[in-house]
Formats: C-alpha cells, sequence, structure tokens
C-alpha cells in the first residue's frame, strides 16, 4: 500500500474504503460480509474509512465492527454533518453526538460538512457559529481535521476553498469529469493552498466499469497495458500527485486484493501520451451512448411517492451502452415486479429530488422520459400483467 501524507504530516492510505455500497440482505446491510471486509482491508494496509449520517445504517456498521475487533485506533474515520438538514445551532451537536455514538468513538478523525454545493450553505453555517464550534471541537479532541465535500460548480468550489482554512476536502473527479464539478482546476487550487483532496466517484458509478458501452470496454481490452476498466480509472487519478486519497465502495474481497495491489504499485506521473489517449477515446465511447449522468448515489432518495430513481436511470443508461432488450429486461426484474410500485407515473413534481442531486440533473423531466423508452406500452402491459400474478 502507497501512502500520502495529510497536511499535517499524517500518512493515508492512497486507498480509501468508501462505506455507502455495502451489501444488503434484505433491508439491513449484510453484517458479517461487511466485517470481514473492512477487516480485511485494514490488513491490506487501508486506514481511511468515509461514511456519512446519511448512510443508512453505514456508521453503526462501522463503528460496531470497529469496536469489537480492536481496531479503531488502527484507521482514521472520516464522517459528514448533514449541513443541509442544519437549522440551527443546537442541530449541530444533536448530529455530531448522534455520530459519535453511532460510530462508538469518542473523536472523528476527519470530519466533513457534506455535499456543500455553493458558498451560500457555508455563509448559513457560520452565522449559526460552525467556526467556533469546530474550534471548540477541536480543543477538546473530538475533532481532529475539519473539511467538506462538494457537488457544485468550478467556480464555486473556489469560492468555499476560499471561504476557510480548510484542514482537507472532498470531489468527485475521475477522467470522465476531469472538466465537471471541482474538476482539474479545483483540484489545483486545493493543491495550491495546501488542501489535501479526498476523491469519491473514481468509477463514475459503475460508468467506467461495468456500465461502460461496448466500445470502450473493448479499447480498454486491446490495450498491451492489461489493466482493468477499474485499474485505468485509479491508475489516472493517483498518476496525479494532488490526490492524496481515492474513496473506493469495495463490497467483495476479490475488489478489496485488486485495489489494494494497484494502490501498491503505482507512482505518479508514471502515465504516458498514449495511455491518456487511450482514455480520451473511451471517454468519447461513453459520452456517445450515456443519456443520464447519474452516478447511482441515492441522494435523491427516498422518494416521497416511491419511485426508484436511480434504479430507472441506471436501466435506462443501461439501454444505451449494453442494448435495449438487455436496460428493459433490468428493469423489469429489479423494480416492475416489486410488491411496492416504483415507477415515474408516481411522480407528482415535488422537486424534492432534484434539490439534492450533486449531478444537477433534471430529474422529474427525465424520469418520465426514461420511463417511457424502459416501458413502451407491450412491456408495460407484460410488466403489469406478471405483477399482478408476482405480488398476489
Amino acid at each position: 500500500m502507497n501512502y500520502r501524507n495529510d497536511r499535517y504530516g499524517n500518512e493515508l492510505s492512497i486507498l480509501g474504503f468508501g462505506c455507502m455500497r455495502f451489501t444488503h440482505k434484505g433491508a439491513a446491510i449484510d453484517y458479517d460480509k461487511a466485517e470481514r471486509e473492512i477487516l480485511h482491508a485494514i490488513e491490506q494496509g487501508v486506514n481511511y474509512f468515509d461514511t456519512a449520517y446519511v448512510y443508512p445504517g453505514s456508521e453503526e456498521l462501522l463503528g460496531r465492527v470497529l469496536e469489537s475487533n480492536g481496531v479503531r485506533d488502527k484507521v482514521k474515520v472520516a464522517t459528514k454533518l448533514p449541513q443541509y438538514l442544519v437549522h440551527s445551532a443546537a442541530a449541530i451537536d444533536r448530529f455530531f453526538d448522534e455520530e459519535l455514538r453511532r460510530l462508538r468513538t469518542d473523536h472523528i478523525d476527519y470530519y466533513l460538512m457534506h455535499m456543500v454545493t455553493d458558498l451560500a450553505q457555508w455563509e448559513n453555517l457560520q452565522r449559526l457559529g460552525i467556526e467556533e464550534w469546530v474550534a471548540a471541537k477541536k480543543e477538546a479532541g473530538q475533532i481532529g481535521q475539519i473539511g467538506f465535500s462538494f457537488h457544485g460548480s468550478t467556480d464555486a468550489f473556489i469560492a468555499v476553498l476560499e471561504a476557510y482554512d480548510w484542514d482537507f476536502c472532498q470531489i468527485q473527479y475521475n477522467y470522465l469529469d476531469e472538466h465537471t464539478q471541482a474538476g482539474r482546476r479545483g483540484l489545483m487550487a486545493a493543491a495550491e493552498r495546501g488542501v489535501p483532496v479526498v476523491i469519491m466517484e473514481p468509477l463514475r458509478g459503475g460508468k467506467l466499469v461495468d456500465l461502460m458501452p461496448e466500445e470502450g470496454k473493448r479499447l480498454i481490452a486491446a490495450s498491451q497495458r492489461g489493466w482493468s476498466a477499474a485499474e485505468w480509472a485509479f491508475r489516472w487519478l493517483w498518476d496525479q500527485p494532488q490526490v492524496t486519497v481515492v474513496l473506493s465502495g469495495m463490497n467483495s474481497l476479490e475488489m478489496i486484493d485488486e485495489n489494494c495491489r494497484v494502490a501498491g504499485e503505482v507512482e505518479a506521473g508514471r502515465l504516458t501520451e498514449e495511455d491518456f489517449a487511450l482514455l480520451a477515446q473511451v471517454c468519447d465511447a461513453i459520452n456517445a451512448r450515456m443519456r443520464v449522468g447519474c452516478t447511482g448515489c441515492g441522494y435523491c432518495m427516498p422518494c416521497p411517492q416511491g419511485v426508484d430513481i436511480p434504479a430507472l436511470f441506471r436501466c435506462y443508461n443501461h439501454m444505451y451502452t449494453e442494448g435495449k432488450g438487455s436496460g428493459r429486461k433490468e428493469y423489469w426484474q429489479t423494480v416492475s415486479l416489486r410488491r411496492e410500485k416504483a415507477f415515474a407515473r408516481q411522480c407528482v413534481g415535488c422537486g424534492k429530488c432534484e434539490r439534492h442531486c450533486p449531478q444537477g440533473i433534471a430529474i422529474r423531466e427525465q424520469i418520465h422520459i426514461a420511463d417511457r423508452e424502459l416501458r413502451p406500452l407491450p412491456w408495460r402491459m407484460a410488466g403489469d400483467i406478471a405483477r399482478a400474478f408476482a405480488v398476489r
């Protein structure tokens, strides 16, 4: 495992464990499987674990695993204040104290303001006394370092970056998003200020691996490098010394082993012009096929009317990367046959999903376009009949 330093010289594994995508058994996280994966990652040298207040069951599971196995002191825990739910100074303490209880710890190593999209959100927290609150928590040893996770424009990112003396930040960044959201310009602005950068969505919600169109897969398979699609994405990120940690939502021992292997081999500045040219071709292949820029993060959920927005967009994009029949079949199997309906036609246009979407997708419009393509009349009629029998 390779390590890079945070702002104060602490070594962080360049591969971080993203705790949003644990495997579920029914409605709950599969604890035994997640425990094996977390402990295996620690054995392989991973020491940065990222969770959040709004990831269902994630903080509780991580805290229980770390405590019961006596490994809390071997890792750095990062979690997040749901700033979009904070409307009073008292709420800040309430959320933080609950997170300490969930994580079964007396301190958070890396604490982030979650999903900041513009400067106004940080200014709202400032009015509530967040700077004084952070200073007190640091003095008491309850917070190690303070940062923010960001989804928004490059200019907005730089404005937030310059508004406070941040210890670190977290951005969505990958070779498909090189010039969107914070982007390369934001990455370099953070580096110039000496602010370490943690990367989320390195695989763009699967669009740089399993959901990649066939042309992109063909280009990667033909390369003499012999790297998998995931390895290409990680190597592109770690080639940049300004990147401190790359988060991966690892949910199998095999995935952990592969990612740790790559994280132990890479060195910054080793990719060639031919490598960058190949990835540019892959980007062209992806952009030519993709219909909606959804990463599957789930921030739009739950929908008050029960629409499964991430599944709808995943299957819609699947139609254009893997074939229309394949995408429709996946939607049939994963959504159409559920006991509780989850279709776009249930949308009442409240807009709650759009207010929380990090990608700025016009969800209310796009879900109906996607629904029409995924469920043309014959598929809709057949699905209704099949569902009637399946959920009796």
